[in-house]
């Protein structure tokens, strides 16, 4: 007969998003199943893939909290103390935060994800009340009484008293569930690096919104950056083919040298580029996190932040429900959790389609709107505190 599992919470995905979840729900008392397609081995000692996350102080909190920030090296972490905007070929930018701040403070910190994701899992895997079930998918989601029911690809059963989809922008648990998203193929793709340069970042983010190809540069340790550029297809396959020295020179000239000559000295990946805003956030004994909810354009910096956000409001109502002996999986609580995740994020990802879209026109009309919008933005103390406010609310 197939195996049945039954927890208080089975959680589908083992990112550091559902970890999270799971560690935390797990302090709580709770017993909790996390399930990933993926193999033991890959999440245990995940590769690099090139991704530097942009942690807030209070998603690092929210780490150290559950027990994942203390698994992390210190030497992984490089601060950021100021960010920069800049439009297209424009001389003049946008600092977007840190420059008013004292030299000591930063705005934030940023971690490799394969870092991040490894302390989640050992964090996870150090708790008993948190079973991970790895190397299996989801193959159906069925309802059955007080409790909804995951069939494994293996036969196998898992039931809970909440389902929690934590599989990213495309889950396959969310499209079983019925619950509806907003999907997008940008029609661009990601190249991820690290270089070295000639000159100090001086612990400064630059980004850039071109008319063809929108750029950022994240500072790491020992003078060196993550590049991360957002090109069409026929760009990033050109850039793919090239060899170090071609490469590392053209990335230099996309980056007009603001650091001197830089150097590739790491493995370059490439990723297709989808956002996705999820209408809904819960169904019946269901809910949403991560970028399963909303998944951000990387050019707001901010999709980490926005997935540990998800897990904190969905944290806080099953604590509470659960101090009151209520049901955990009652539509009270996942109505409260996505009523109040969607008015936090929904704001956010218009803004950020919006300047996305914006920053994709190559039209003069468009090109002078954002010139002048951060014309405006330097002179008008308003509009760029609220920018710096965003940023560095929680900094303290």
């Amino acid at each position: 007969m197939p195996e049945h599992t039954i927890a208080d919470v089975a959680i589908v995905g083992a990112g550091p998003a559902g970890l999270c979840l799971a560690v935390e729900l797990a302090a709580l008392g709770l017993s909790v199943s996390v399930v990933d397609r993926a193999p033991y081995h890959a999440l245990a000692a995940p590769g690099d893939d090139g991704r530097e996350i942009a942690l807030t102080h209070t998603s690092r909190r929210q780490l150290a909290w559950a027990g994942i920030w203390q698994r992390i090296d210190t030497q992984s972490v490089a601060p950021i103390r100021e960010a920069r905007l800049y439009n297209g070929e424009a001389p003049q930018g946008m600092t977007l935060a840190g420059s008013e701040r004292a030299a000591s403070q930063t705005i934030g910190q940023l971690v490799p994800n394969r870092v991040i994701r490894r302390a989640a899992f050992e964090a996870a895997l150090a708790d008993s009340r948190i079973t991970l079930i790895t190397g299996k998918g989801v193959s159906a989601l069925e309802t059955t009484s007080g409790a909804r029911t995951l069939r494994l690809d293996d036969g196998s059963r898992l039931s809970a008293r909440l389902v929690v989809a934590a599989d990213g922008r495309l889950s396959a648990t969310r499209r079983m569930a019925g619950l509806p998203a907003h999907l997008e193929d940008t029609g661009r793709k990601v190249l991820v690096c690290r270089m070295a340069h000639e000159r100090p970042h001086g612990e400064m983010t630059w980004s850039w919104f071109g008319y063809e190809r929108a750029l950022a540069l994240l500072p790491l340790n020992d003078q060196s950056s993550s590049v991360v550029m957002t090109l069409t297809p026929a760009e990033a396959e050109r850039l793919e083919v090239l060899d170090d020295d071609a490469f590392s020179a053209a990335v230099s000239g996309f980056y007009r040298h603001c650091l001197g000559d830089m150097q590739r000295v790491g493995e370059l990946h490439g990723y297709p580029l989808w956002v996705g805003y999820a209408q809904r956030l819960a169904a019946e004994r269901l809910a949403l996190i991560g970028d399963a909810a909303i998944g951000l354009h990387p050019a707001t910096a901010h999709g980490f932040n926005v997935g540990l956000a998800s897990v904190h409001r969905l944290v806080r109502e099953i604590s509470l429900a659960h101090r009151r002996g209520q049901d955990i999986g009652s539509s009270t609580l996942l109505s409260a959790y996505e009523r109040t995740h969607l008015r936090a994020t929904r704001p956010l990802w218009l803004a950020s389609q919006a300047v996305v879209s914006l920053y994709g026109d190559q039209r003069p009309p468009a090109r002078f709107v954002r010139q002048a919008a951060l014309g405006l933005a330097r002179q008008v103390g308003p509009l760029r505190w609220g920018l710096e406010h965003y940023l560095l609310r929680d900094a303290h």
